[in-house]
């Protein structure tokens, strides 16, 4: 890999996998241990943001480790070195608000697994950007696994050409049901009046249909989003041309308060889907956090998850277009 700035040096940590030629994560860390300070990073961002730019783009995940980062007024000023625009979270997970631009990641259980998705894949505006911040590890378990999208696709076109093909014709329609207000107990508890910021169900239809979803209102209060169609794969500028498998069929499949079929209503083949989560899994790259991390993702490029966890683990989150 060509590597031409004097404000990183490359490292190596557990997990790490070379993927079609690019290292995920690439891992950057200061150069001299007098470096190692917030201040220091900060500016050795600010005057190298084109080039880390470059190599979020070019590696999909990178890596700021080493760093005397503490809490999230920390990550905060490392987000805001780039001038990146933030862009709000719209979905079913439960977040609390911390620090400007800083939340916490999905406050679902930490013993159920967060399936991998594109962070805000149904959305019509994604962010291209996700940034993760370890404020404290788990002692045990607690990994976020990511996955090049463009390798699940690679290998369901292998496998199963004409079902792709089938759904890529047709399109993808996906409900989720909401209650009004939010449940922690669940990893997808956010509620309806939460995730739109308003009580009343006129408004927050007018939200939802503004961002792409109809609405159902149901007797007990909650609220069933309908979205649809949607692609199967996406190809995006400056990704050497890669078909990313952009959607979360396998996550909202069958399951208690979700669905995915085609767009025209036919139910996609259980075996399918199945044989899609097998291939994610394959693919996947099992990331240890360690306290401090800064951890960059391009979410037009990779899915991500988290395994289950002992506590306590707190993971912050922002999202940027």
């Amino acid at each position: 890999m060509e590597f031409s700035c004097k404000a990183f040096k490359v490292g190596n940590c557990e997990g790490q996998k070379v993927v079609d030629g690019e290292t995920m994560p690439l891992l950057l860390q200061a150069p001299e241990s007098n470096k190692t300070g917030l201040d220091s990073l900060l500016s050795d961002l600010k005057e190298n943001k084109e080039w880390f730019e470059q190599m979020l783009i070019k590696n999909s995940a990178v890596l700021l480790r080493g760093y005397n980062l503490t809490n999230a007024e920390d990550f905060n000023e490392i987000i805001e070195a780039f001038g990146w625009e933030d862009i709000l979270y719209v979905g079913p997970a439960p977040r609390t608000h911390v620090y400007k631009r800083v939340w916490t990641a999905n406050e679902g259980p930490l013993s159920e697994f967060i399936y991998y998705h594109h962070e805000m894949v149904l959305i019509n505006e994604s962010p291209k950007k996700l940034a993760l911040f370890c404020e404290i590890p788990p002692p045990e378990g607690g990994e976020t696994p990511f996955v090049p999208s463009f390798r699940v696709t690679e290998r369901m076109l292998e496998e199963f050409p004409e079902a792709v093909r089938e759904m890529e014709e047709k399109g993808l329609k996906y409900t989720f049901t909401a209650l009004s207000r939010s449940d922690t107990s669940s990893m997808r508890g956010r509620g309806w009046e939460d995730a739109f910021g308003t009580s009343d169900r006129a408004e927050a239809e007018g939200r939802a249909n503004a961002l792409g979803m109809d609405m159902e209102w149901l007797p007990n209060g909650a609220a069933k989003t309908i979205l649809g169609p949607r692609s199967l794969t996406r190809v995006f500028d400056g990704r050497k041309g890669r078909r990313m498998w952009f959607n979360t069929l396998v996550g909202m499949h069958g399951k208690e308060h979700s669905s995915a079929m085609m767009a025209d209503g036919t139910e996609i083949p259980d075996n399918v889907v199945k044989r899609c989560g097998e291939i994610i899994e394959e693919e996947s790259i099992q990331f240890k956090w360690e306290k401090g991390d800064v951890l960059f993702f391009d979410n037009m490029a990779l899915l991500h998850g988290r395994r289950p966890s002992l506590p306590p683990r707190r993971v912050l989150v922002t999202t940027c277009k």
